[in-house]
């Protein structure tokens, strides 16, 4: 049986409240989508955004592993949560690379999120070098091995496939190596977590657009995707949501 879908856009740092407007329109196309949809926007916008676009899931990009503490700049799940955020991004190759986060620090990230309630996208992803020396399937395996929460995920937990060397550039893997990854991230979804892990959406995400999509969404054991620039702009957005069924 096919897992619903979520599609989940990824803002970045961009916006202010004058997108906002964008946001409500998100929020009125996904209340008739045949998918779940949710945007995780910068914390500056989370408490707005819920207040605009209620019904709409909202969430962070980003959560520390500690519930509070003398930690400048960052914030906790009991923060999310209390602005009423409900999910948040774990693992993003963009905080692996600029913030030095390793597999450890995502898997507590993600355990914090799940033990306050918050649904978790967590994100791996090989980069170009390892693409062409045909190591992704195993620096990928190791990844989601040492990043995987061993919590209870009950079904909150998503993990999100990001080729580093696709994300924001226009390249995406053929179907054939998105099939090949998805497929071997369910296996190691299964061994970590038995039949609960046939539940666990696997996203992908890098350089989604609306003219690919469909395609991509149609690949074996995809269940939707984590979209960056294209979820900015609701047009852009709403279609591939659209493709999402």
């Amino acid at each position: 049986m096919a897992l619903r879908k979520l599609v989940a856009g990824n803002w970045k740092m961009h916006g202010t409240s004058s997108e906002l407007a964008e946001v409500v329109a998100i929020a009125e196309a996904a209340a008739k989508a045949d998918c779940d949809v949710a945007l995780c926007l910068p914390a500056t916008l989370i408490d707005r955004a819920v207040h605009a676009a209620p019904g709409l899931s909202i969430g962070g990009q980003d959560v520390h592993a500690a519930e509070h503490g003398a930690h400048t700049g960052d914030i906790s799940a009991v923060m999310l949560e209390d602005v009423g955020a409900s999910l948040t991004i774990v693992g993003h190759s963009e905080r692996r690379e600029a913030h030095g986060e390793t597999d450890a620090d995502v898997r507590a990230k993600a355990e914090s999120a799940l033990q306050k309630g918050l649904a978790v996208i967590l994100c791996v992803g090989e980069s170009l070098a390892d693409r062409e020396a045909g190591r992704a399937l195993s620096v990928v395996a190791a990844q989601v091995d040492a990043s995987l929460p061993r919590t209870d995920i009950g079904n909150l937990l998503s993990l999100a496939y990001e080729p580093i060397w696709a994300i924001g550039t226009g390249r995406v893997p053929s179907m054939a190596d998105i099939g090949e990854m998805h497929g071997a991230l369910r296996e190691r979804l299964v061994a970590a977590y038995g039949d609960a892990g046939r539940n666990v959406r696997i996203l992908y995400g890098g350089s989604v657009k609306p003219a690919n999509a469909a395609e991509i969404f149609a690949v074996p054991d995809v269940d939707g995707a984590l979209v960056g620039g294209a979820s900015l702009k609701a047009a852009d957005f709403l279609a591939i949501i659209a493709a999402a069924h």
